[in-house]
């Protein structure tokens, strides 16, 4: 049960972070660190039982009546990412401590944000239900939203913000879809027991295509990767966390995590391949081009996540290896380099190619642990990203495993070799780009950070070389999560040395095509300028949005006309269109059978009959009444006479609230038709009044029917019964009034919730129309017009210019 403590520990610790930001600034982010923290030293103390095959798991019930519980699961997969999001994340926390100043708008709220994000994070990657995932994962939607959008005085903050919610959490509602259509398939919603064993069927290819979306587009695989380039506007710590070690992740870790039981199900390995080895390819060629070294990571960062995409669903062995070796290689040197970036940007103000020269002199503890991040994500050895390519160049060899033809293994090698060249050259950039000495370009004047500014890059850089030189420090991880998948008797290790076999020479081959590559870079970018430009995905979501917007539009011009009747007449023909077809049907193949009517009376009294004849009169007189008064007499006295009839079935609470309610309504009404004029318009009686009046006797009659069929099949005795002895329990006289407070309570809270919201907004209305009144009566004149601008005033120009 320490799991489940220590997600609520972050909720609780991003309560108070605002108020210790006012009191520490930003040293608040070293107390904001601490749930990370004591998640990470929980799964590193859990690790060996964890790795010995002894998952930890606890269970809370969340809604027992539809059997949902919050299962959480800390197995090797989850190990790893825990790994990244707390342990990595507590480093950028600790980062942030330093990089944001005292003056730093919002901190406070940024800290608590975080610390949200990061527990919302660990949520995702422990949850065993499929449910409890799709809340955390909104969850982490809605809290990288306002991180991305911080600095809510930014326009394109506010914007790249939106892109990424749009992206994220509109595709998640699909796969919720996918969940729920899973978990039925497979009889329980146990993430650990539908891999176990997982369903089959048309059904299930339909629902692991849904989830297969919203996990793209959480990985920005192409062609929904343009909300991340975007999101770098977001200060560097946050596209450190959530573009590095954790948000992006997400959607890798979904599929590592279904792919031991569903790789094998059709589309599932087509689909993950084929986006993942596009996105690959495309980041890396965009990657190419950036001056801005933040963007530059961004397509780096996209490329990356195409490669741990196709790792995570390929379904094989060694691929899940290489998976998880990849995972935590680029959690490493992505974090190691997007805090290089903050340190750059924070000392020189820059963070463009064009501008910078000479650092490496200036800062030469940060080039050499940036040199190590960027050769790691170039895979040169002795780095982890290299024992990680290195792995996954062997998981694709043609002839290793049997999970794909040869000539699909053969291909997707060939895009992972030119994708890795791409990486190469473009991590050569970023290291040239920000350290090495430019000709001709003026060197910036800054002061060295400090060494307490530079840890945390150059922790993370040296952890890369520490496991690349040791990779049995993390084998365990990946061979404890490969397992499920059959090895074919030749299990593969991650190790720096393999022999000279054709991984290696592959590698040598990246580069030594990756150098010449990034050696004639201006002639690939004359050559890239020169081609075709091809679909662009951002234009392309902006089109979705607007084409959403278009059709919501065209909806709502065609649907809501501003007629009352019209209202009416959709809701009355869906009420007999669904429900009513249904009865009717029910009725006419004896699946329910009409009553006897042993026990149906007009009445219990004559005084209902005469009620009765009351209310239908003076309902039919106010439908044909022309004056609008005399009709609004008429529907009071119908009101009324139901109350009367409350009164006679024994509910004068009932009858009394409803009698106020008339009384209240007519009042307000009668001050209304001050404004308007006294009567109806007349309109000769055409086809749109007389299909009104059938659908209101079709609704009539279809209600009357209902309630005597619900009323003659009761099976059970009436519940009232048993609330007076409650009541009288209760120490309550008034039967409704005990129901009401006792029974009902929370209705009731809601019911005069609504009341207080409602008296509110019509008092803030009424202030508003007050408060224009008071600012446009001083105007003695009213202002000129604009010239050329028909009907605006002089000032707008003026005012809009300021």
């Amino acid at each position: 049960m320490l799991l489940p403590l220590i997600i609520a520990l972050h909720a609780a610790a991003a309560a108070v972070l605002p108020l210790l930001a006012r009191a520490l600034g930003a040293r608040a982010f070293l107390a904001a660190s601490a749930p990370l923290v004591l998640a990470a030293a929980w799964a590193l103390v859990r690790a060996p039982a964890v790795l010995a095959g002894d998952p930890a798991a606890s269970r809370l019930s969340w809604v027992p009546a539809l059997g949902i519980d919050l299962d959480f699961r800390l197995d090797a997969l989850a190990l790893a990412m825990v790994l990244l999001v707390s342990g990595v994340g507590a480093v950028i926390f600790w980062y942030s401590a330093g990089y944001f100043r005292r003056s730093e708008r919002g901190l406070g709220r940024l800290a608590a944000t975080m610390t949200l994000f990061a527990g919302a994070m660990l949520g995702v990657v422990t949850s065993d239900n499929l449910f409890a995932l799709y809340v955390f994962w909104e969850l982490t939607s809605v809290t990288s939203f306002l991180l991305v959008g911080h600095d809510d005085r930014k326009e394109g903050a506010r914007r790249a913000a939106l892109q990424a919610l749009l992206t994220t959490a509109g595709l998640g509602l699909p796969m919720l879809i996918g969940f729920v259509v899973l978990g039925r398939a497979g009889g329980t919603y146990r993430i650990s027991e539908l891999v176990a064993s997982p369903p089959d069927g048309p059904a299930v290819a339909v629902a692991l295509v849904l989830v297969l979306a919203g996990a793209f587009a959480k990985s920005a695989q192409v062609p929904l990767h343009s909300w991340l380039p975007g999101a770098m506007v977001a200060p560097t710590p946050v596209s450190a966390y959530l573009h590095a070690a954790a948000m992006v992740k997400g959607g890798v870790y979904l599929v590592a995590r279904l792919a031991p039981g569903f790789a094998d199900t059709d589309p599932w390995r087509a689909l993950v391949l084929a986006f993942g080895l596009a996105t690959m390819l495309l980041g890396g060629w965009r990657a190419l081009r950036q001056d801005d070294l933040k963007l530059l990571l961004a397509y780096g960062t996209v490329s990356q996540l195409g490669f741990l995409m196709l790792l995570g669903g390929m379904g094989s062995s060694t691929a899940a290896v290489a998976a998880a070796g990849a995972l935590l290689a680029h959690g490493l040197f992505k974090a190691a380099l997007f805090l290089t970036v903050g340190v750059i940007d924070h000392q020189t103000g820059t963070r463009s190619i064009a501008a910078l020269t000479g650092l490496r002199r200036r800062m030469p503890v940060l080039a050499v642990a940036a040199g190590a991040a960027a050769a790691s994500m170039a895979g040169l050895p002795p780095l982890l990203g290299f024992v990680a390519k290195e792995t996954a160049l062997e998981a694709f060899l043609p002839g290793h495993a049997t999970e794909l033809p040869t000539w699909a293994s053969a291909a997707m090698l060939t895009g992972i070799v030119l994708a890795s060249v791409l990486t190469f050259a473009y991590s050569a950039r970023f290291w040239w780009g920000a350290f090495a000495v430019k000709p001709g370009v003026d060197e910036p004047s800054f002061h060295r950070p400090t060494a307490a500014f530079l840890a945390a890059p150059v922790a993370l850089g040296a952890l890369s070389l520490v496991f690349g030189a040791y990779p049995k420090a993390i084998d365990p991880i990946a061979q404890a999560y490969a397992a499920p998948y059959d090895d074919h008797g030749a299990p593969y290790h991650l190790a720096l040395w393999h022999g000279l076999g054709a991984p290696l020479l592959l590698t040598v081959a990246v580069i030594a095509a990756g150098a010449a590559l990034f050696h004639w870079r201006p002639i690939v970018l004359r050559l890239r300028a020169a081609l075709p430009r091809g679909p662009n995905a951002e234009v392309g979501y902006h089109f979705a949005v607007h084409a959403v917007y278009a059709v919501a539009l065209s909806v709502t011009r065609r649907l809501q006309t501003g007629s009352l009747p019209a209202y009416l007449g959709i809701i009355l023909a869906t009420l007999l269109a669904l429900p009513g077809v249904r009865l009717v049907r029910a009725l006419a193949t004896g699946e329910l059978a009409v009553p006897a009517g042993d026990d149906l009376r007009l009445w219990d009294s004559p005084l209902e009959a005469l009620v009765a004849v009351v209310i239908a009169v003076t309902a039919i007189a106010a439908l044909r009444e022309h004056r609008r008064f005399a009709a609004l007499i008429l529907l009071s006295a119908t009101g009324f006479a139901i109350a009367g009839l409350f009164v006679l079935h024994g509910a004068p609470d009932l009858a009394l609230t409803l009698v106020l309610v008339e009384t209240l309504t007519t009042v307000i009404l009668v001050f209304v038709l001050r404004r308007l004029p006294a009567t109806f318009s007349v309109r000769p009686p055409g086809w749109p009044k007389r299909l009104m009046v059938l659908l209101s006797g079709a609704a009539g009659a279809f209600v009357a029917l209902t309630l005597w069929l619900a009323t003659s099949a009761r099976t059970e005795p009436p519940v009232g019964a048993s609330y007076t002895g409650a009541a009288q329990e209760a120490g309550g006289r008034n039967l409704v009034n005990t129901i009401l407070a006792d029974f009902r309570a929370l209705d009731t809270f809601g019911e005069v919730v609504v009341l207080a919201t409602a008296a509110v907004a019509v008092a803030s209305l009424v202030l508003l129309n007050r408060r224009d009144r008071v600012i446009d009566e001083p105007a003695a004149e009213a202002p000129e017009a604009v010239p050329g601008v028909p009907g605006a005033p002089a000032g707008d120009e003026e005012g809009s210019a300021r």
